[in-house]
């Protein structure tokens, strides 16, 4: 095991440093019965039987027998105590791995987002940390007593006659050994094997989530011949597992007979030069099988323990990627924003040298309007992240009333900015709780926003209204319905910055012409900035801003654009008009 996930595990178990401590002395108690049982015994049989004796000096058999049963019974409850309380340890220590994965995917930045498919995601909150769940409960509820245990047995093997414990000690090394061996091929096959795993997860995660394109494209054939060549690799994967838990436990079965063999005919053959009591024999020959037994029971865990040690290191080489979480405490948090925006001399690449935006340079001042306009790819969604700060540019800077955008905190920034995605996303919550976005809102208030986006008949319609609960994604909702949802839950919040990116491109052309009336009072009072397609929806804006692979063509009032000869906007809204008329 590397260092690595050596200190991995410690840092999950710290906090439960007391917890252990109790754990470890209640299994140091449950070793000295397992350890005082057939010593016991021992003497009963050494003592009293081969002397034909049942009573000896005050002690008799029955006694002995009474004593015998107490250990049983203690050893019993303590341990039921030992299992509860090792089980209860695991699942805070999964309870807080689950939420600090959880936390880290909210705070993470979107370029994590964009490195790190949902699905891998999704496998590490779920499958990898029930890896890890099944590790506590079933193997390090036994880990500490167990390794206690061997200690006791070897330190009383040898106290008992070491002439004796030596011998049998002998197949220790190969028992070390062998374990060493096929540990290390066991690891590199689990390690492959949980790759093939999540590449499987996110098929499925996906499959799932595309499941209506598939039909659309009726590709069931396909994705299910995709689907049995991943479950096949993932089967083959994992036969060479067999084999190696089937080897090793073989091998150890035969080294633990192999020991007692030689416990057997040392003593029988005098090979120690003295005779060797009945009891003696019967203390090695258990001890020496309890001692494997703690190993066997880590053989049958093998494979448990593995896919818990690979997932935490993936679940780990994700939290310990620090640089990718983004600070909420840090910064500036701003009270009012008037709604000035400034680009200045601002260059963006998402990789490399790759620039999306080069020397970019506008102004929007405070309560104005403006459209960003160009073909697909010119950068206009880009400049949206940008001020949002979704993103970190390469050079230049982003002044929002005349601060540095880097300089505000960024849960103040984004509050006062709301945007309205051309494929808004519903969660399977009420509409209320999907308007309030965990804020608290009265009816009256989330009723007013869903009047002033002209979604009210659509509400009304719902059997349980503003308490109807959506289904996953808003699948029971149409494309334009939801679309009423984003701008309800936009008027909603009331930021100082309106951003639509092709915000109305799902919705009829009746409910458009309601939603605009809203949007254009709105847009009187705050900054707003249109990306759109159909340029006869920013025709009333107070300034566009024309874009071409990364660069500002031209900025102007529409009547100023349209009228320039062989201007690029002038040329993209007469080819616009000539489909429209067409």
């Amino acid at each position: 095991m590397k260092n690595k996930t050596w200190q991995r595990i410690y840092k999950m178990l710290r906090p439960q440093a007391k917890s252990i401590a109790i754990i470890s002395i209640l299994a140091i108690l449950i070793n000295i019965g397992e350890v005082v049982k057939p010593y016991l015994i021992k003497i009963v049989i050494d003592d009293y039987l081969s002397a034909n004796l049942y009573q000896k000096g005050i002690m008799t058999i029955g006694m002995i027998g009474a004593i015998y049963i107490g250990i049983v019974l203690i050893g019993n409850i303590l341990n039921f105590i030992v299992t509860t309380a090792t089980s209860m340890m695991g699942e805070n220590v999964i309870y807080s791995l689950r939420n600090k994965l959880y936390r880290y995917t909210q705070y993470a930045n979107i370029p994590f987002h964009d490195k790190t498919p949902a699905g891998t995601l999704f496998v590490r909150i779920t499958s990898d940390v029930e890896d890890i769940t099944t590790l506590f409960k079933e193997v390090i509820t036994t880990f500490i007593k167990d390794i206690l245990m061997i200690i006791a047995f070897v330190v009383m093997m040898l106290s008992l006659n070491y002439q004796l414990a030596l011998l049998s000690f002998i197949v220790i090394p190969f028992v070390i050994l062998t374990s060493i061996i096929i540990t290390k091929i066991s690891n590199k096959i689990h390690d492959y094997s949980k790759k093939v795993k999540t590449k499987l997860n996110i098929f499925l995660a996906e499959s799932i989530y595309g499941v209506k394109l598939i039909k659309i494209f009726n590709r069931q054939y396909e994705k299910q011949k995709e689907c049995e060549e991943l479950c096949n690799s993932f089967w083959k994967s994992r036969i060479p597992t067999s084999y190696t838990e089937g080897l090793l436990v073989a091998i150890l079965m035969v080294l633990e007979n192999l020991a007692v063999a030689i416990i057997t005919w040392a003593a029988i053959n005098y090979l120690l030069g003295t005779s060797v009591d009945v009891g003696l024999i019967y203390v090695f020959v258990t001890y020496i099988k309890q001692i494997f037994s703690p190993i066997n029971r880590l053989v049958e865990n093998f494979e448990t323990i593995q896919e818990a040690l690979v997932s935490i290191d993936k679940i780990y080489d994700i939290l310990e990627k620090k640089e990718y979480l983004e600070s909420f405490e840090e910064g500036k948090v701003l009270d009012k924003v008037e709604g000035k925006i400034e680009f200045k001399n601002v260059w963006f690449a998402y990789e490399g040298n790759n620039w999306i935006l080069k020397n970019i340079s506008f102004t929007i001042e405070p309560g104005q309007s403006v459209a960003l306009v160009g073909k697909t790819g010119s950068g206009k969604t880009t400049i949206t992240n940008l001020i949002n700060r979704f993103y970190e540019i390469q050079k230049g800077e982003i002044l929002l009333d005349g601060i540095n955008i880097k300089e505000i905190n960024i849960r103040s920034l984004r509050e006062k900015i709301g945007i309205i995605l051309q494929d808004p996303f519903v969660f399977a919550r009420s509409i209320k709780e999907n308007i309030e976005m965990n804020k608290k809102f009265s009816d009256e208030y989330v009723k007013e926003t869903i009047n002033l986006a002209s979604a009210d008949e659509f509400v009304n319609s719902l059997p349980n209204g503003i308490e109807e609960i959506s289904n996953e994604r808003g699948s029971s909702y149409s494309s334009g319905e939801k679309q009423l949802l984003a701008f309800a839950r936009i008027f909603a919040h009331n930021p100082s910055i309106f951003i639509l990116d092709e915000a109305t491109a799902n919705i009829d052309t009746k409910t458009e012409e309601l939603i605009q009336k809203s949007v254009d009072k709105i847009s009187k009072e705050k900054t707003s900035i249109f990306i759109a397609h159909r340029l006869s929806t920013i025709v009333n804006v107070d300034k566009i801003i024309v874009l071409n692979q990364g660069e500002i063509l031209e900025e102007g009032s529409h009547i100023e654009l349209v009228n320039k000869v062989d201007g690029y906007y002038s040329k993209l809204y007469n080819a616009y008009y000539s489909g429209l008329v067409e």
